[in-house]
């Protein structure tokens, strides 16, 4: 049944102070709510600044990467032409084509020399597999073993990378029969 308009102007007067001493209490933990969901979002805030961070650095080093072996892509192919230069320069040495085949070949050396790129693999240095292909092993006793006697095809290192490892022969010591 309806209630007496008199008695529900009673509830709500009774029912105000209740409201009203709970309020504070809301506020201070509304306020703590807030205050933790600052906190929260401050925290995804900055992990995601990291993140954009680590991405940049991580996304400079790719591109870093790619130019690089690009650019090592491209030198190994002009390390193919270098070697058909020097081929044909070694046909007639002293001849006007051997001449014009070397002046062509140090222009070429030139160019890679000022883009970094160094001549790797002489005779007389130690064998060292990290710059050396072993494809041919000679026995002689005019050298130290494993010392590269001779070079078949030029190695290149670009930074001190290896860019082709040099092809060689290596000394090796005749066995002595006992």
């Amino acid at each position: 049944m309806p209630s007496s308009p008199g008695t529900d102007r009673q509830d709500t007067a009774s029912a105000a102070p209740v409201e009203e001493a709970e309020a504070p209490e809301r506020r201070e933990r509304s306020q703590a709510e807030h205050e933790a969901e600052i906190a929260r979002l401050e925290d995804r805030y900055k992990r995601a600044l990291a993140d954009l961070d680590n991405y940049r650095k991580r996304s400079a080093r790719e591109v870093e990467r790619r130019v690089e072996e690009g650019r090592d892509a491209l030198l190994r192919e002009w390390l193919e032409a270098v070697d058909t230069v020097e081929r044909a320069a070694r046909m007639d040495p002293d001849g006007p084509l051997g001449q014009g085949m070397r002046a062509l070949l140090d222009q070429i050396e030139g160019l890679l020399a000022r883009r970094g790129v160094q001549r790797i693999g002489e005779a007389g240095e130690p064998f060292d597999p990290e710059r050396h292909d072993a494809v041919e092993v000679r026995m002689t006793t005019d050298a130290p073993e494993n010392t590269v006697v001779d070079v078949i095809r030029a190695g290149y290192a670009i930074d001190g990378r290896v860019l082709r490892p040099a092809q060689v022969a290596v000394a090796r010591r005749p066995q002595s029969s006992s």
